[in-house]
This record gives structure tokens, sequence and C-alpha cells, in this order.
């Protein structure tokens, strides 16, 4: 069994990296942390134009047509340089709700504009803290018209539409399209420890919703498309792990103390050991995952729950101890350190922090599920 990436696809990471060093550099994230724009728009435009946005969209909806291991290279890649584009919102789900679930119309309509980068999607599931579970939902459409309010919601204040969990009149979990433009939608835009990426409170107050899939079959879909987008995340976490690790390596290679490089003392040489076994270790799961995705396997429930605390742990790991051996320096603005802590700490609480995946991972493996817990 060959458990690496084909020669095919690592020529795209080489060629996707090439372009992310070039054109999202620190500079470019610091830009967006400290300056009024909520995403680097150039940047995600660029990646249109690459074909990264619509890698894993069929070529007759507008994209690439690749495949979803194609994607976890890309998303490897975006994680290295915390990339502050809404990839994950639009591509890894709206795009997946899309084509899973969508009808003719829809994908027709959305999927060439979402792979051009022309509109931005995003998924809105959660009221307020905690795991969410259906008893939770209480947005509601009745008539076409959607009520209620979701928070956090990633990249809600700059995406164009939205793909919303809420009640249908059946009072089962539906999923609704909503354009975030029409009226009766208002956006608000809350404070993160990542402010290069997006989070909003979305507030409906009887806009329209055009249903998508089934009615009633919301709350599966979502498990399984959360659980797909969970594996991508888990590769954007590996990535910014591997960068990690890479800085504080550098970093206590080049630095002199007492004479020596820090490198050379027990401390630090424990810290930059713990950070290569934790990547290596979430590099492993990753790959489990990025197989049960790309192969359909039974397993993906249980492989997209392990990728993701795995991943989780790592890159949070990492994001810190790379501050450390940077020592006093590594707590200034003026070091790259804190981008990476800060987008450790934001990933961990995408889709559900860690103890929600925790939980669902204790949960699938108990019970050996086969079908998406979530």
């Amino acid at each position: 069994m060959n458990l690496d990436f084909s020669d095919e696809q690592k020529q795209l990471r080489d060629q996707v990296r090439r372009f992310l060093s070039e054109k999202c550099p620190p500079a470019a994230v610091r830009k967006i942390l400290e300056g009024s724009s909520a995403f680097d728009r150039d940047l995600y435009l660029g990646l249109a134009e690459l074909g990264v946005l619509g890698a894993a969209i069929p070529e007759e909806y507008g994209g690439v047509g690749l495949g979803d291991l194609e994607l976890c290279v890309i998303a490897e890649e975006l994680g290295r340089v915390i990339a502050p584009v809404p990839v994950s919102s639009s591509i890894y789900l709206t795009a997946e709700f899309l084509l899973m679930s969508g009808s003719e119309a829809q994908k027709a309509c959305w999927l060439p504009k979402v792979s051009s980068g022309e509109v931005i999607g995003t998924f809105a599931f959660n009221e307020g803290q905690g795991r969410m579970t259906p008893d939770k939902v209480q947005a509601r459409v009745e008539g076409g018209k959607i009520t209620g309010t979701k928070a956090p919601v990633a990249d809600g204040s700059i995406a164009d539409f939205a793909i919303v969990a809420a009640r249908d009149e059946a009072d089962g979990i539906s999923l609704y399209l909503v354009k975030l433009d029409d009226d009766g939608v208002s956006r608000d835009a809350l404070e993160s420890i990542d402010p290069t990426r997006d989070q909003a409170r979305l507030t409906f107050d009887g806009c329209p919703a055009e249903l998508l899939g089934g009615q009633g079959d919301g709350w599966h879909i979502a498990s399984v498309v959360m659980d797909r987008a969970a594996i991508l995340l888990a590769f954007e976490q590996l990535g910014g792990s591997d960068r990690a690790m890479e800085m504080a390596r550098d970093y206590a290679l080049e630095r002199i103390a007492f004479g020596r490089q820090i490198g050379s003392f027990q401390a630090i040489k424990h810290m930059l050991a713990d950070m290569y076994v934790s990547a290596t270790l979430a590099r492993s799961n990753c790959y489990y995952g990025a197989w049960a995705l790309a192969s359909g396997a039974s397993e993906r429930p249980v492989a997209a729950a392990t990728a993701r605390v795995s991943a989780t742990t790592a890159f949070q790991q990492c994001s810190k101890n790379n501050i450390q051996v940077h020592g006093g320096m590594g707590f200034t603005w003026a070091f790259d350190c804190h981008l990476y802590y800060r987008r450790s700490n934001a990933l961990a609480l995408a889709l559900g922090g860690l103890s929600t995946w925790e939980s669902l991972l204790i949960e699938r493996m108990s019970a050996g599920d086969t079908e998406s817990a979530a």
C-alpha cells in the first residue's frame, strides 16, 4: 500500500508552495492583521486563477476536476503560510454542500462563481457555545422565510451567501441557501484571537431561504460534510505545525547564548523533539484521514475525528513551543511567532472545539460507527 502522495500531487504541492511563498509572506498576513480588510482579496483571486479554489469542483461547473487528495495537498500549503483567505468556508464546506445536496440549478448557479472567486460562501451552523446538537438549533424557516441568529459564523462578514441549518415546518433540521445581501439579514463582526480569519454574527429576520437537499436531511448532510472539512482543516493545521517547528529549529541553530547555539541546550532539544513527535503523529493521522476521504471508506468518521484531534493538538503544541524557543523575543509583536499561535487557537475552535472532536472520536470508536455521528 502506498501511503504517500503521488509524484503529480507532489508537483502540485511544489507549485502551490512557490505561489504562496511569493504572494503570502508573513508581511501579507500582518497587513490583514493590522489593517481594516477582513481577508486578502488579491491572494484569494490569485488562488482562483491558479485553479486552487476549483481544484475539487468538476469541470462542468467551472472547476479543475481534481480529487480529494489534491485538496488535502493544497490545504497543507495554505496552512504553512496561515493564508488569510476564506478557503475553508467557501471550498471545504459550501462547495461540498452544493456538490453533495444541491439541485442542478443550484450547482450551475453557484459553483462556477465559487470556483472563480466571484462569490464567497459560508456555513451558518453554530448557535452559542459548546457542542452543537439538534435540540440547539433554534433558527426556523416558515413559508420560505428564515428567522434566527447564528454565531459564530466563520467569514460571515465577507460571504455572499450561506448554507444555513434551520428547523423546517415539520420541526426537522434542514439546510437552506440564503443570499446574505437580501433584506432581512444583518451582520455583526465578532472579535477573535485571530483577526486574519473573519468571525461574525448573522441575524435573519424573515429573509428568503431556498431549500438545499431533502427536507429533514440537514443534520445528516451537515455531519458528513463537516467530517470531510475536518480532514482538510487538519491538513491546514499540519502545515502550520511543520512551519512553526521549522521556525523554532532555525532560530535554535542561529541564536547564540553563552557562546553556544541554543539548540545545543537540553531544554531546547526536548521542546524540539516534542514538536517533531507531535507533528509526525499528526501527519500519520492526517494521511489516514486523506485515504478515508478519497476512498470513501467506512472508517471516514473515525479517521476524521482522529485527524482533527491529533492535528489540533500538534498545531497548538508546536506554535506554543515555537514562542518558547524564541524566548523573550518570541512574545513580541515584531516576531512572527504569534501569527501561528493565533491561527492554532482559531482553528482549534473551527467546526467545534477540541473537546467536541475528542468526544466524537470516543463515541465513534466505542460504537464502531461507519456513518458520521456528528
